[in-house]
């Protein structure tokens, strides 16, 4: 397996780890059996989990929580042990447990729950600043000869056809120019 690129990996935003859990999360995860899942936007700190959704059977779990509680947040569940994990190492981003990076034999894994830029585009430099810190580091991670999966939740529509409504979405979070420019350039 260490040789093997080809993995069955799945990314799923849950919106809330616990709400999943509830609603047949682990048991979906036991019928599905992937060899990695990234889950996004778990809202949760590994202390208000259980056991069972902490290491589910068959599987390594990794977790990235927010230091703000019910915020953000990712975890990688994993069949086989990653030769390391990491966060982005960006602290501005870090607290906000947006990002795990994990070194496999045959490539690396960037698990990233992209910041939403907000009404107004509010947090729109700090999304910027965040897709600028992701792909400085896909480019580090190619640099050194490895392959790189990024799989996550972008909040970003990129191009018109991925929204039912793109002319009126023109000014929105998620679709704003900047965002979608950024697109292109990755």
């Amino acid at each position: 397996m260490k040789d093997r690129i080809m993995q069955r990996l799945i990314s799923w935003n849950v919106n809330g780890v616990r709400a999943a859990q509830r609603n047949g999360f682990l048991e979906w995860l036991q019928q599905t059996q992937p060899d990695v899942l990234c889950i996004q936007e778990t809202k949760a700190n590994p202390t208000q989990l259980d056991e069972e959704l902490l290491e589910p059977k068959g599987y390594r779990a990794y977790w990235a929580s927010a230091e703000r509680k019910g915020y953000s947040g990712v975890a990688t569940f994993c069949r086989e042990e990653p030769l390391a994990v990491n966060n982005l190492g960006v602290e501005e981003f870090d607290c906000e447990g947006r990002v795990q990076v994990l070194d496999f034999p045959a490539y690396s894994l960037i698990n990233a729950y992209f910041p939403n830029s907000q009404g107004e585009g509010k947090r729109l430099d700090y999304k910027i600043a965040f897709c600028q810190a992701i792909l400085k580091r896909a480019q580090a991670i190619r640099a050194q000869g490895r392959h790189v999966i990024l799989c996550g939740d972008y909040n970003i529509a990129h191009k018109e056809i991925d929204l039912a409504n793109p002319k009126s979405n023109q000014n929105h979070a998620g679709f704003l120019p900047e965002e979608r420019a950024w697109m292109d350039t990755f």
